[in-house]
């Protein structure tokens, strides 16, 4: 069992572990460069890939079913965005607090980054309620402990938190 992720045509599967080291080094990066509203929102869709709240194998999205933005500008800016923080994962950032060595997750990294740079936005992305967070259901919260952007007040703690 694991967790899938598409776009650009291609998909990422990994495993729920795999799918668990994912979600914690874009976490890390993603908390590093958020300015817009937008970006709490993709940060939000991040903290929702939390196995340990949604149960393992019951995470992954679809980049098409990602609200990217009304215009052409917004939906460039906003894939840059995501590209900007793959990069930062991709470099390693905050990996020293990670309490484990993670040897696959720059080749996760890697092959995310194909799928987000392969991909169109389009207009009308987000045509699935509930897939992408909403601006009211960003994640404006951060974890006082592991200075992460967390879900709540969705549950309780960062994906940090909620690991152990």
């Amino acid at each position: 069992m694991g967790n899938t992720f598409n776009g650009g045509g291609d998909r990422l599967y990994l495993s729920n572990g795999g799918t668990a080291v994912f979600v914690d080094v874009l976490i890390l990066a993603v908390s590093a460069l958020v300015e817009e509203p937008w970006d709490y929102r993709f940060a939000a869709l991040l903290a929702w890939q939390d196995q340990n709240v949604m149960g393992r194998g019951a995470v992954g999205f679809d980049l098409g079913d990602i609200d990217w933005g009304a215009s052409p500008e917004e939906r460039a800016r906003n894939k840059d965005f995501v590209l900007r923080v793959t990069d930062l994962a991709l470099n390693r950032h905050r990996w020293d607090e990670l309490g484990y060595d993670p040897p696959y997750a720059a080749d996760y990294l890697r092959r995310f980054r194909a799928l987000v740079d392969a991909h169109t936005p389009e207009a009308g992305g987000g045509r699935w309620p509930g897939v992408f967070p909403g601006h009211e259901e960003a994640a404006r919260a951060s974890c006082a402990r592991h200075r992460v952007l967390s879900a709540l007040p969705h549950w309780e703690g960062c994906v940090f938190c909620t690991a152990g």
